[in-house]
Order: structure tokens, then C-alpha cells, then sequence
């Protein structure tokens, strides 16, 4: 059985950057150092610290985030439901978040086929 898109599990995958996780001061130092609205700076922002969490992750649940993601662009939803609730320690706003996303979806999509050629 597939899982509908939710983005719910697209803010859970991004929890490693909310205010609420406080728990490492270093990865708060980085987050902030990164200019989260340059492309290069976001993708070195995900390889450092969301690449270890989703490949933490089933290769279902992989997918579940790809297809999510993928939806919701192709659905030219604003992400809203991901930013607006979630407080971040990135030095200044996302200021285009479907391009945030993108991005997000491009490095997810390699960490994925990365550690499937691998199996």
C-alpha cells in the first residue's frame, strides 16, 4: 500500500532545522552560517544534515518524502504548511520556498539512488 503525500512527514523531515530542536549547539552555529537562499550554500546546508536522517530512513518511507515533495510542487502548493509553522535557526526567511523545495527534492532524489545503487 502507498502512502498518500502528507506534509506533515515533509516538516518532520525538516526538524533538524527548527528552533525546537535544540539540542547541538554546533549544528545551530551551521545552520545559521549558511545563506539558505543560495542554492550551493542550501545543498552543502542538506548533505551535512539531512542526508544522515533520510538515509536513516526505510526505502519506503525514502519514497514517501520524494512522492510528497513531488506532489505538492506539481500541485504549485506554496509549502506554507511547512514554513509558516516552523520557527528555523536559518539567518534569513526562505524567500522562494517551491525553489527551497526543489532543491530539497533534487539532493533527496540522489541520496536515494545513491544508496540504491549500492543494495
Amino acid at each position: 500500500m502507498k502512502n498518500k503525500p502528507d506534509m506533515s512527514i515533509i516538516r518532520g523531515l525538516l526538524f533538524t532545522y527548527d528552533i525546537e530542536n535544540t539540542d547541538d549547539l554546533e549544528r545551530e552555529r551551521l545552520i545559521a552560517s549558511k545563506n539558505i537562499n543560495k542554492e550551493r550554500e542550501l545543498i552543502e546546508l542538506f548533505d551535512e544534515l539531512t542526508k544522515p536522517d533520510f538515509l536513516d530512513y526505510t526505502r519506503s518511507e525514502q519514497e514517501w518524502f520524494i512522492a510528497s515533495i513531488t506532489h505538492f510542487l506539481a500541485a504549485n502548493d506554496s509549502f506554507d504548511a511547512v514554513f509558516k509553522s516552523m520557527a528555523t535557526y536559518f539567518s534569513a526567511p526562505v524567500i522562494d520556498q517551491k525553489k527551497f523545495m526543489q532543491v530539497l527534492l533534487t539532493c533527496l532524489i540522489q541520496y536515494h539512488n545513491t544508496t540504491n545503487s549500492k543494495n
